[in-house]
């Protein structure tokens, strides 16, 4: 499905704006700080409930404003279906068709999107949860079954995370560590072979871009020389101490590597830019072509930090992409490959279509 209509209250700087989308690309230009990047936080808060740039809901409300509000209208071919999400400083409240909704899965199932902006780059410098976001919206996507794996695994895990803080007898997290390896288990299978299928495809495309030899590793969480409940075992007295569980898939990474050495590493901080995006791309790249609807890829900026040689083969392959494209430029010049479709123009939070 993709974005048709898209309508914004009191999100960042923009009051309320009202956009009609194209299917396939939309380009929204403007000076800095006008609220380009705010509408595609918006379409971003409207699939997952935060923005790409913080999970807390309080900066995202307009200053002086109680609450945000993003409503959006999603079709197919074969139907329509809006969608909707309202935030304060105490929580969000989720719609589908006009009816509640706990939690973001079906907002995720019905409107897929990825965002590569100018922070992309801290997928490689930073800790594992962004590459744990990266590797589980790939496999919930391609897996159906996954979120209820995701769940079963949650739950265990909280609750042998209250037994630690309680300090409860061994025989009683002896039974919790039972139920987190037995939900453990299809959550590692899920997102390997997931990984086993995407890492190709992501080595061509970088090998493509960049001319380097990429290598992705699924990292479980706990040593790999070991079985899960042989690293639980070990790590019960440290767990104890500290009362969380320390080992686990929700302690899992992707290493991303070139030549055998860290990414990061190796690279400027403009390569690891077009790196990180190229992994997202190859991302939505396998997806559709497994049969999945078609995603939304927000694209912030992407003349940062990229010299013209690398931004035009970055467009270039971006233009191909079977996506629906938003882009944010300072000057819709800058992104030429991908000029058509339907182009806006912001200044102070205000937005105005161009014809």
């Amino acid at each position: 499905m993709t974005l048709e209509r898209l309508e914004v209250t009191n999100f960042r700087c923009v009051a309320r704006a009202k956009l009609e989308l194209d299917p396939r690309l939309t380009v929204i230009a403007g000076p800095n700080a006008s609220g380009k990047t705010s509408l595609l936080e918006a379409v971003f808060f409207l699939s997952s409930g935060r923005s790409f740039r913080t999970s807390r809901v309080a900066p995202l409300i307009r200053t002086g404003q109680q609450e945000v509000s993003v409503v959006g209208r999603v079709a197919s071919a074969s139907r329509q279906v809006v969608l909707g999400v309202r935030g304060t400083r105490s929580g969000l409240e989720t719609r589908v068709a006009g009816l509640p909704v706990k939690g973001f899965a079906e907002h995720v199932r019905l409107l897929p999107v990825q965002a590569i902006d100018p922070e992309i780059h801290k997928l490689l410098e930073e800790g594992p949860s962004r590459r744990r976001r990266f590797l589980d919206w790939g496999v919930f996507h391609v897996e159906r079954r996954y979120v209820a794996a995701w769940r079963r695994y949650q739950r265990a895990l909280k609750q042998r995370n209250a037994g630690l803080k309680q300090r409860l007898r061994s025989s009683a997290i002896d039974l919790w560590d039972r139920e987190l390896i037995q939900a453990a288990d299809p959550l590692v299978d899920y997102r390997q072979r997931y990984l086993d299928v995407l890492a190709p495809k992501a080595a061509s495309l970088v090998a493509a871009l960049l001319r380097l030899d990429l290598e992705l590793v699924h990292q479980r969480g706990w040593p790999q020389e070991k079985v899960f409940s042989d690293a639980l075992r070990d790590a019960r007295p440290r767990d104890l101490q500290m009362g969380v569980t320390t080992v686990g898939p929700h302690r899992a990474d992707v290493i991303v590597r070139l030549r055998g050495q860290l990414a990061r590493d190796r690279v400027s901080r403009g390569q690891q830019k077009l790196l990180a995006a190229a992994l997202v791309l190859a991302q939505i790249e396998h997806r559709a072509e497994l049969g999945g609807q078609m995603a939304t890829l927000l694209l912030d900026d992407p003349a940062a930090e990229l010299d013209a040689a690398n931004l035009a083969g970055f467009l270039e392959r971006v233009a191909g992409l079977p996506a629906q494209l938003i882009v944010t430029a300072l000057d819709s010049a800058t992104v030429q490959p991908l000029l058509g479709g339907r182009m806006f123009h912001v200044e102070q939070g205000d937005v105005r279509q161009m014809l």
